[in-house]
């Protein structure tokens, strides 16, 4: 038998996805971004629904599945033009290190709350100084008796508004090296020294972005994730699924963009044949499809290789995923605006947004510019510059 690429419960959680995504649509996210505040409704549902913590495990009220599972539902709401961002952070990044890594009462604590969207989590990486490298993250973690005292500064923040912690990510120092190492501790956001500051965008989104300032935030033990000794592990654990999470978002965000287009080039009749029949539309149009779906294969083969415990082979792949899905959403967007003409550009068919917002998945969570470095030396084995 040929192997499917996808099996008949992904495609049926496809279409079941597709269903919730329809009901809200894109007026709904535009309208919540109108009024300032998260897209809770969606939120809410797609977690009574079991979208949100598919990816968790059963025994600790997810759904069992895994990243694949989760990048369908983040796939399918952006194609119906509501995207819920937080599903990059919170069950695929925040969810994913804590079912890993974390204790069994932080697995009791977080993810039952974290699967059906009562408890959300950010996940604090970025600062100002350190940009795309991790090892000049200067947020530190002090032992104080029992406790931990965490300092430092993070930006780029998403939905910390919203959320009831933040996993962040800080180093202490090795006592046998002296040497810093990076860990991760959850950071509850009503604790005594911890501040958040919008970040005025010009990205016009539901979910805000802060700055974090963190002044010796005092946190119990149980609060560090995993081995004091193994931070890094557990953090690419997280990294890998935020990459192939993104790639999720932007292969939704193009796939939307490129069905107004295809819809507006059969209809759209200037000389005798609707413009969708002229090959300076079509071609451009075929090819954004084709460039999405090549990249949707490619995160396809991330979160299967993430999923069988392949953290090496989901590195890779995982970052040829985010690229590749980067690219293509900013093509597909481009071409919908273009295909439209001036209609491109007006609120009523709401393609414009999405030119600023596809360069997110350019930007972050790592520049392509970052990921072309990556697989020069790690998969082509080119030397270094750095």
């Amino acid at each position: 038998m040929t192997p499917q690429i996808e099996t008949d419960e992904h495609k049926a959680l496809r279409a079941a996805v597709a269903t919730l995504g329809a009901k809200y649509g894109r007026e709904y996210i535009t309208r919540t971004i109108a009024e300032g505040r998260p897209p809770t409704e969606l939120w809410q549902e797609a977690g009574k629904l079991g979208y949100l913590g598919v990816n968790l495990p059963e025994e600790h009220g997810g759904g069992g599945g895994g990243i694949t599972e989760l990048s369908i539902v983040l796939e399918e709401l952006g194609a119906a033009g509501s995207p819920l961002l937080m599903l990059v952070v919170s069950p695929a990044i925040c969810g994913t290190v804590i079912s890993r890594f974390g204790t069994e009462d932080q697995k009791r604590a977080w993810l039952p709350g974290l699967a059906d969207g009562s408890l959300l989590m950010a996940f604090g990486i970025t600062e100002p100084d350190a940009g795309s490298n991790s090892h000049r993250i200067t947020t530190t973690a002090r032992k104080d008796g029992a406790d931990w005292l965490l300092t430092g500064r993070k930006v780029f923040i998403s939905g910390v508004d919203m959320a009831d912690a933040v996993l962040i990510v800080g180093r202490t120092e090795d006592a046998r090296t002296g040497r810093l190492k990076p860990c991760l501790f959850i950071v509850p956001t009503d604790a005594e020294g911890f501040q958040k500051h919008p970040i005025d965008m010009e990205l016009n989104a539901a979910e805000k972005q802060f700055e974090l300032v963190l002044d010796d935030v005092r946190l119990p033990a149980d609060a560090l994730v995993g081995d004091e000794d193994a931070g890094l592990l557990h953090l690419f654990a997280g990294l890998n699924p935020e990459r192939i999470m993104t790639a999720a978002f932007a292969i939704g965000m193009g796939r939307y963009a490129l069905s107004k287009a295809i819809e507006y080039a059969r209809d759209r009749t200037v000389w005798k044949t609707p413009i969708g029949a002229h090959q300076a539309i079509a071609h451009p149009l075929a090819q954004a499809h084709i460039d999405l779906e090549l990249a949707r294969l490619m995160m396809q083969k991330a979160a299967h290789l993430y999923d069988a415990g392949d953290d090496a082979g989901a590195g890779e792949a995982a970052n040829m995923a985010k690229y590749a899905a980067g690219e293509a959403c900013v093509r597909a967007v481009d071409q919908a605006v273009h295909t439209l003409g001036g209609n491109g550009l007006t609120r009523e068919f709401g393609l414009a947004s999405l030119i600023t917002a596809a360069r997110v998945a350019r930007i972050a969570p790592v520049s392509r510019e970052m990921i072309l470095n990556y697989v020069s030396h790690q998969t082509l084995g080119l030397p270094k510059s750095y």
